[in-house]
């Protein structure tokens, strides 16, 4: 017979901690992880200690999202400004005083080297949500170019390092904030509208604009030459069009079924560059073929509806934009990536979520989910 005064189980003192987690959401990414760790050991076995580093990093993230998912929404949003505060003067810091690697200026030494551009794919989305929460009931057009300066503050840093795969992620993160809050299709139409007409453009006529001589305003010369080599990929095939070539082949190859795991030949006599990160999902096409790149879609698919329908429950403005904005993240992620190793984008090195491997990609996600778990578990919460 039990004595009242037995100490409680292990469980018993975990199931407050764990009472509150979203389900669904945590089952499909663990699906998504363990993808991950079943391509990275197939294409990193030969690559040092990548496999290990992986797992050691989801380790890490998946750390990092419990912990986040116990601070609840309010704690997050009262460290928004200061957050975003510091990403910003990390930021310039690193334009005065950052460390130069391969052309790029986008390290900072601070006893440890840091990627300040990093902090701003989670502050910017928590800025903007904190803005409009503290303008609830009463936006106008003026508050809308205030969250526009905002976000393009810290995009015109990163650009200008130059990194605009981060760029591009920070951007995205605040612009679906900015749509969530409601700004109007007028606004939004004329700009879809004129981008449409200027990749038009740009596809025909693409002959005499790829020309060696031409120059193009505010755009690099590499990025110019990513844009012009995915447009003919085959105009330098050992060069700027290797990338793009290898990665469609691999894909192409993989057939229905794929090729088996490990068994890809693109990916293991090293035709495929960056198989471990940018261009991981190349190599996974090849292994586990068309059903296999269906079935990762499909889970990417869920993840994004799961963190919809969390925002769409969210009981107030601050956790509805930011949810919204993470998980739209995620959209980003796996669409530029796929699609640049798919040959339908520029290559701009964005990584595929918990796929590819990168210690500070993976910090990321996991507070990102963790903030997701935080929105979830305070709706829970309320409804007790």
């Amino acid at each position: 017979m039990r004595s009242s005064f037995d100490q409680p189980s292990w469980w018993q003192r975990l199931r407050p901690i764990a009472h509150g987690y979203d389900g669904p959401l945590l089952a499909v990414v663990m699906v998504l992880a363990a993808a991950g760790l079943l391509t990275m050991y197939s294409v990193g076995f030969d690559h040092g200690t990548r496999f290990v580093d992986h797992g050691r990093n989801m380790l890490l993230a998946a750390g990092l999202m419990l912990l986040v998912g116990q601070v609840s929404p309010q704690r997050l949003m009262a460290m928004a400004v200061p957050l975003y505060t510091v990403g910003v003067m990390l930021l310039v810091a690193t334009a005065l005083f950052g460390l130069t690697r391969k052309g790029a200026t986008r390290w900072l030494n601070l006893g440890v080297v840091i990627q300040p551009s990093e902090i701003l794919k989670l502050a910017m989305p928590l800025m903007l949500a904190w803005w409009f929460q503290r303008r609830e009931g009463q936006l106008r057009l003026p508050d809308f170019a205030v969250a526009a300066g905002l976000l393009l503050v810290p995009v015109a840093l990163v650009a200008k390092q130059p990194d605009l795969g981060t760029a591009i992620l920070i951007l995205s993160g605040g612009l679906y904030v900015i749509f969530f809050a409601g700004l109007s299709w007028r606004l939004i139409a004329p700009v879809m509208l004129a981008a449409a007409l200027a990749i038009t453009a740009v596809i025909v006529s693409a002959d005499s604009i790829c020309e060696p001589e031409r120059v193009w305003p505010m755009i690099r010369d590499y990025q110019k030459q990513r844009v012009c080599t995915l447009l003919d990929p085959t105009t330098d095939p050992l060069g700027k069009g290797f990338h793009i070539i290898q990665g469609m082949i691999a894909i192409g190859s993989g057939g229905l079924s794929g090729k088996g795991f490990m068994s890809g030949t693109q990916t293991h006599l090293e035709f495929i560059p960056e198989r471990t990160t940018d261009f991981i999902f190349a190599a996974f096409g090849e292994e586990f073929g068309l059903a296999g790149a269906v079935g990762l879609l499909l889970a990417f698919c869920v993840l994004i509806g799961r963190g919809l329908w969390i925002a769409s429950q969210a009981p107030t403005v601050f956790s509805r934009l930011l949810a919204g904005a993470i998980t739209l993240s995620f959209f980003t992620y796996a669409f530029v990536n796929m699609g640049m190793v798919s040959g339908i984008l520029p290559v701009v090195g964005i990584p595929l979520p918990f796929i590819s491997y990168g210690g500070t990609a993976m910090v990321t996600l996991g507070l990102a989910l963790g903030m997701l778990m935080s929105i979830s578990r305070s709706r829970g919460l309320m409804q007790r």
